[in-house]
């Protein structure tokens, strides 16, 4: 198995929203650590999860896939997934796999905070 090359650090703004950030690959290898940081930043009150996308250095298709698999997970417990912080080209991924019908991307924390607030 391969070596996951991620780091994710999980915030807690308050009781309904909480920022995963993603750093380094998303890749398949990257799995254990994108689902247990799920796992931390949900809770009973959790309405909503940011992905923090700045420091993304690569993401594949198996990471795709991983999104996927956790949209699944969000929905199931009714909360709401958003992003912010993706280059143009990953953008363009999202857009191409509708991944961004699902998961609505934002510019900056603030705007996906603003956005969050109000759902």
């Amino acid at each position: 198995m391969s070596q996951a090359h991620i780091v994710t650090h999980v915030r807690r703004i308050n009781a309904a929203i909480s920022i995963i950030d993603i750093q380094g690959d998303l890749s398949s290898s990257a799995e254990n650590a994108l689902m247990d940081a799920y796992a931390e930043a949900s809770a009973p009150t959790t309405r909503v999860i940011l992905l923090n996308f700045t420091e993304l250095a690569y993401m594949n298709s198996s990471g795709i896939g991983l999104l996927v698999t956790l949209l699944i997970r969000v929905n199931r417990q009714k909360q709401h997934l958003l992003c912010y912080g993706l280059s143009e080209h990953y953008r363009h991924i999202f857009q191409l796999t509708r991944l961004d019908d699902a998961i609505h991307i934002y510019n900056t924390e603030s705007d996906a905070l603003a956005a969050a607030n109000m759902l």
